[in-house]
């Protein structure tokens, strides 16, 4: 596993109530890592079924053969092709990805939208969030008691409502569409980087000194239980955390060596990932795609039931 690269991509474990009651609170996401950690966290080409699909529709691909698989691909594969010229190009990549993405962010919110807004008002306000997700927590706190886990309720709580008032852009305490997509999903937003960097840092910062120091990094990404050498790519992320995320030498990270870690300025993840399908199936090296060269390696593109990983959810959706 290796965290060269950043941005962020989020994967949301949402509370679902059923109709008038109170669920039980849980997690609901959990902190996002770099890209190319990513990449190498989800076995074989996980990572870039989800990129170039989205998360649900990559769900849906594992359910079908390979040949409706490929069959599908086609037709995502002219619909990409904007100018219609016959190829894809990175660009025309990019643009797609960046589409499924916007695409995954705003159906998430919308599927979600409901469970929150209890008054119908078009708005939710901290109270009814905090009343959907933290209701069984508030009422029934003994059974909590002995949280010690470090996203315990009792901690997420706070952190949620701090959350939720800097995504709240005019302070009334009640989230807009657009004010609850900055609360769900900060790494998109300018004014929430801030918030994405401090929950990193309250995260890894295991000793709680405001930084995070080279013991810290490496613990969040492996847990040595059974007190052997270190396997080489830990040791890899070892020479990555001195030569490129402590910036100034110190020993340790401080906010703005995180924030150039995670939301880094010159990093473009759609950009990469365009980069790395057109070099992985660009046979003749024209730096371009011609269908059928998609085609041929359509398994790094969508997966199918002889790729996929396991997952059970299916959904009726249209075709791509």
């Amino acid at each position: 596993m290796g965290s060269g690269g950043a941005g962020w991509c989020l994967a949301l474990l949402l509370l679902l109530l059923p109709p008038g009651g109170l669920g039980k609170p849980t997690a609901r996401q959990e902190r996002a890592r770099p890209p190319a950690a990513q990449h190498e966290d989800r076995p074989g080409f996980q990572y870039d079924h989800e990129a170039f699909l989205g998360k649900e529709e990559a769900r849906s691909f594992d359910q079908l053969s390979p040949e409706e698989s490929r069959e599908r691909l086609g037709k995502i594969v002219d619909r990409i092709d904007d100018n219609k010229d016959g190829y894809l190009t990175t660009e025309e990549l990019k643009n797609w990805i960046k589409r499924v993405q916007k695409r995954y962010i705003y159906e998430n919110v919308a599927k979600v939208w409901k469970d929150y807004d209890l008054n119908k008002d078009n708005k939710i306000a901290w109270e009814e969030y905090k009343q959907a997700t933290y209701g069984y927590y508030l009422e029934n706190p003994e059974e909590f008691q002995d949280a010690t886990d470090q996203h315990s309720f009792k901690k997420m709580l706070p952190r949620d409502e701090r959350r939720f008032k800097t995504a709240d852009l005019d302070g009334d305490l009640a989230a807009t569409r657009e004010e609850f997509t900055a609360f769900l999903h900060p790494e998109e937003f300018e004014h929430m980087k801030n918030i994405v960097v401090l929950e990193t840092l309250e995260d890894i910062d295991k000793n709680e000194d405001g930084f995070v120091d080279q013991d810290e990094y490496i613990a969040d990404m492996f847990a040595n239980e059974e007190g052997g050498p270190e396997p080489d790519w830990v040791i890899t992320e070892r020479e990555q955390f001195s030569d490129f995320r402590d910036l100034n030498k110190d020993g340790k990270m401080d906010k703005e060596e995180i924030q150039h870690w995670i939301l880094p300025q010159d990093y473009d993840h759609a950009l990469a990932e365009a980069r790395h399908l057109v070099y992985e199936s660009d046979v003749d090296k024209d730096q371009k795609l011609t269908k059928e060269e998609v085609l041929d390696n359509w398994n790094m593109f969508v997966g199918s039931q002889a790729t996929n990983y396991g997952e059970d959810l299916t959904r009726n959706h249209d075709e791509l």
